[in-house]
């Protein structure tokens, strides 16, 4: 693994800043070890902290990690229950890890749909990793991209009645600063496991010229020589953004 960091190293103008990540695999995990799907889910905390220490070798600035969508609350109960029991047992195991390692945690998405001791949880673990230098760290948790493109548009329709912003002033800029993700650039790289191909409502206007990377590797078998693979994969390509190499 260490050739694969230097391979990375050697081109830092081309390391992703930000990486976004949809984990997916956790079920068919389960299912191809005879397991039940919360096993999955136990089993894919270990690859969170692979990427996490993966990136922060790797020099990437920020990593977002689809975690739970406003569509998984659909989930039979006892899932969702052992889901936000995960999410606890997450803020309290791996909080004096991620200090150390200088990891700063956001939360983006619903969070009022989740009950008090899971909101507890998240504000815990935001407090207390406050100010960590290394690596920011984005959970999108009862996250729906469609979701925040409308709450964006309501905050600004609000702007607009209360007389603070003019219709005509609303361009790209103005609207991406209502989004959940306006502290931090666009991704530019975004993973999937599981070999699908869809972004699954997952920030949907973030995405418009991410480079997508598709792995047939299950969430809990995804570790950090994956996502450098990846990394090294983006840094071979071209990004034109529309435009076209003279």
């Amino acid at each position: 693994m260490p050739e694969l960091l230097q391979q990375i190293k050697s081109s830092p103008s081309r390391i992703p800043a930000h990486v976004a990540i949809i984990m997916d695999g956790n079920g068919r995990w389960a299912s191809e070890h005879d397991l039940p799907r919360s096993e999955g889910h136990r089993a894919g905390m270990k690859s969170v902290r692979e990427v996490v220490e993966g990136s922060i070798e790797a020099g990437v600035d920020v990593l977002t990690l689809y975690a739970f969508s406003q569509e998984n609350w659909q989930r039979p109960r006892s899932e969702i229950a052992f889901l936000m029991s995960l999410l606890q047992r997450y803020a309290r195991s791996e909080i004096d890890d991620l200090v150390e390692n200088g990891v700063e945690v956001h939360v983006i998405g619903d969070v009022e749909r989740m009950n008090p001791p899971e909101r507890k949880a998240i504000g815990m673990i935001i407090e207390k990793t406050r100010g960590g230098a290394n690596l920011q760290l984005v959970l999108a948790i009862s996250y729906g991209s469609r979701a925040e493109i409308i709450r964006a548009a309501r905050r600004l329709a609000e702007e607009v009645a209360a007389g603070d912003l003019e219709p005509a002033e609303i361009d790209e800029t103005i609207f991406a600063r209502s989004l959940y993700t306006e502290p931090w650039p666009d991704p530019d790289l975004l993973i999937r496991t599981s070999g699908e191909y869809r972004i699954s409502n997952f920030l949907l206007w973030q995405l418009a010229y991410t480079e997508l990377y598709t792995t047939p590797v299950l969430w809990p078998d995804f570790t950090r020589r994956h996502l450098f693979e990846a990394i090294l994969d983006y840094q071979r390509r071209e990004r034109r953004f529309g435009k076209v190499t003279a």
